[in-house]
């Protein structure tokens, strides 16, 4: 018995199947009037990734991501991919987005101290640059117990310091850093200037308590001398 189905070789068949296919509208391709915005859609041809990634309108992009931070990576591999799109964010001055990518490298607690030194100490330079010197600090703080001779994290560390007016502290910290590097710019620069400014406030202090002592001495000879002439008031009376 011959079969009733079309044989896709027979010429007619193929026309009537192009036919077919050219009646009905392609639904995967780019409207005319806004292909620009639909070719940057494309992950491989995007310009700038966006803050947000909805599924719905970024399909591709939202499973591109998942296979990134799949879960059954190790938490070294997941904390490394999270410190590169911080440096990504980084580079295009976009701290606060590189703050939480820096952080979220963090709670991976992966085992790879270097590398969490490493987080610690980008997430400071972040923090740094949006002025929050004193959580940047917190960070430094943080880099160099796990790795006490991280030079980039005592530089960091030294600025915040400078910043903060802390400038002894600055002091101290380029002197940490120089007996790693007795070469590096930076240090030998800031801690010129933070030695400059240490001296500069000292010296003001100095000026200042002995204003206050003038004025001290000043007001008790002023008490005295209403006390006798108070007493020599009386004495006339």
């Amino acid at each position: 018995m011959e079969s009733s189905d079309p044989d896709p070789t027979d010429d007619s068949s193929m026309d009537a199947f192009l036919d077919k296919f050219q009646s009905q509208p392609y639904r995967g391709g780019f409207r005319e009037d806004q292909w620009e915005e639909e070719f940057d859609k494309i992950p491989l041809f995007m310009k700038k990734a966006p803050s947000e990634i909805d599924p719905k309108e970024f399909p591709d992009l939202a499973c591109l991501q998942s296979i990134i931070f799949d879960d059954e990576r190790s938490p070294e591999e997941q904390a490394k991919t999270y410190k590169d799109e911080g440096n990504d964010y980084f580079k295009e001055k976009d701290y606060k987005k590189a703050v939480v990518s820096y952080s979220e490298g963090l709670k991976k607690k992966c085992a790879d101290p270097d590398l969490n030194a490493i987080l610690y100490t980008n997430r400071a330079a972040a923090q740094y640059y949006l002025g929050n010197f004193r959580s940047a600090l917190n960070d430094v703080l943080a880099a160099k117990k796990l790795k006490p001779d991280h030079l980039k994290a005592i530089i960091r560390g030294a600025l915040c310091h400078l910043e903060l007016k802390h400038f002894a502290e600055a002091v101290n910290w380029c002197d940490e850093g120089l007996q790693i590097d007795a070469k590096e710019k930076k240090l030998l620069e800031m801690r010129a200037k933070a030695d400059k400014l240490k001296r500069m406030e000292e010296r003001d202090l100095r000026k200042a308590k002995l204003k206050e002592k003038k004025e001290q001495n000043q007001n008790e000879a002023l008490l005295q001398a209403i006390k006798v002439s108070s007493q020599s008031m009386s004495l006339t009376e």
